[in-house]
């Protein structure tokens, strides 16, 4: 009870903290308006069907009629501006998957799909930590799970320590693994997907790319986890084991473990296999779709809706095979749902900020100063900024929709601008956006999980930082790579 109220908190804290932050830039942009000169580029439609800025043609304009008390309305206005229908699908796939997660949750798919590879590699630690590294940054990077997986935190730390090893290994193989798929996305439909559709880029394009980019952090990743397990092995010190709180036994999910009989738990065991078994095919299918559709094009314009109806059905398919009645199976739904609602609230707010900035006619006059001040700069320069900027804001803002809508609307032009390509603003963006997750004491996942575990932050920067300075070198090398190539 103590771990939940615990992660309740600090969620409220979280949420709170962007709201005040994005209240904050709100009135700066309204500020702005008042006191920076506006102007405007002219903008065409290139042979994509985009529109993008014409370099060369910004031009002074006059003040427009603002007036500051529509800084108060900005969010409500986006409902009713050219980003409303944008806006609109995207919070309501988030809601979706939030709802079709909790049902996934309740059915136990992922916990017993983690349970039956240790099974199956039990006997081969190395073997075992390498997929079940694997299987968490697959999941983070394919369909953007990062806080479903706090549950499984304790039954990774309680693995590990099964296996002679402590509670940081149990913390790398479970949520340092997903923040890392998250954040060397192929398919995340809340990071890359979303900047794509607001950069108006083919939803999912690029993936070969970043196929490449999940490689290379995935065996870096995993060389770290190989060095430390086989340390701890060779030392067999495991000096936080005593550390462990209650929550390491996984609990008994949708089915009651104590207190049944032998065939009460042979069908509770039974229907978890289906459960997993369900998740597991309809995730590959719904990868294979999701390749598909990167690598031909066809259909990218529904690419999002497609996830949420794919995310639906693989949830209500583990919950009836698990055995969840669909009265049951329907609450879940709307519990999950409401519990990623206020996500809705936050994109509104950022979307407000770019209104502000677009109704006080200042939007042009900022990229202008941003590719003057990029003048002199390369592409390699240009790129680098952008993943700057997207790491300062990941410490103010966890949601990666929500940054995405600050950002993207002016990253996406400044990169038209400074001659680089919008995919590679992206994916300067999704780097920013994710590896700091597991730095930045801000992020309310890291704490939830490091406070299941007993470990402070402290500890956990000092087993850490080596690891995150060099994966933050080697991102930011990828991204001049994907200069270089002139990544589209």
């Amino acid at each position: 009870m103590a771990a939940t109220e615990k992660s309740a908190t600090i969620t409220v804290r979280s949420f709170v903290t962007s709201v005040i932050i994005l209240g904050a830039l709100m009135l700066l942009a309204g500020i702005l308006t008042l006191v920076v000169p506006p102007g405007s580029y002219e903008r065409i439609i290139d042979a994509t069907g985009r529109q993008t800025v014409v370099p060369g043609t910004y031009l002074a304009t006059e003040h427009p009629d603002y007036s500051p008390w529509r800084w108060l309305t900005a969010p409500v206005e986006v409902l009713a501006s050219e980003d409303a229908a944008t806006a609109i699908v995207i919070i309501a796939f988030i809601v979706i998957v939030g709802g079709a997660f909790a049902v996934l949750r309740e059915a136990g798919a992922l916990r017993e799909s983690v349970r039956v590879l240790a099974d199956i590699f039990r006997n081969r630690r190395i073997a075992l930590l390498a997929v079940l590294c694997l299987f968490f940054m697959l999941i983070g990077s394919f369909m953007g799970i990062f806080e479903e997986v706090i549950p499984l935190v304790p039954l990774a730390i309680g693995l590990s320590l099964s296996l002679g090893w402590d509670v940081f290994a149990g913390l790398g193989m479970s949520i340092l693994a997903v923040g890392f798929g998250f954040s060397a996305a192929v398919a995340n439909p809340f990071s890359i997907g979303t900047a794509q559709r607001l950069a108006d880029i083919p939803v999912l394009s690029g993936s070969g790319f970043r196929f490449m980019v999940f490689g290379v952090i995935y065996a870096f990743y995993l060389g770290f986890m190989i060095r430390y397990v086989k340390k701890l092995e060779g030392t067999a010190q495991n000096s936080i084991k005593s550390a462990v709180p209650d929550q390491t036994a996984p609990d008994s999910g949708p089915v009651a473990a104590h207190g049944t009989s032998h065939s009460a738990s042979h069908s509770a065991s039974h229907s978890l296999s289906h459960s997993a078994a369900f998740f597991a095919w309809g995730s590959a299918v719904l990868a294979v779709l999701i390749g598909l559709s990167s690598v031909t094009g066809i259909g990218s314009d529904f690419v999002l809706p497609g996830i949420a109806l794919g995310f639906l059905l693989i949830g209500t398919g583990s919950g009836l095979a698990a055995g969840i009645k669909p009265a049951r199976g329907l609450k879940v739904f709307m519990e999950g749902a409401a519990a990623v609602a206020p996500a809705a609230l936050l994109i509104l707010m950022a979307l407000g900020v770019k209104r502000i900035v677009v109704a006080g006619g200042i939007m042009d006059t900022v990229l202008f100063g941003a590719a003057r001040l990029l003048a002199s700069a390369s592409g390699y320069g240009a790129a680098g900024l952008m993943y700057a900027i997207t790491l300062v804001m990941n410490f103010f803002i966890g949601s990666a929709s929500a940054k995405a809508f600050l950002l993207v609307p002016i990253l996406a032009p400044l990169a038209d601008l400074s001659g680089i390509s919008r995919q590679i603003a992206v994916q300067a963006f999704a780097f920013g956006d994710g590896f700091s997750n597991m730095l930045y004491p801000t992020n309310a996942v890291l704490l939830i999980a490091l406070g299941l575990a007993g470990m402070p932050w402290t500890t956990w920067i000092a087993k850490t930082w080596k690891l995150q300075l060099g994966t933050l070198i080697l991102s930011a090398a990828l991204l001049m790579v994907a200069v270089a190539i002139g990544y589209n």
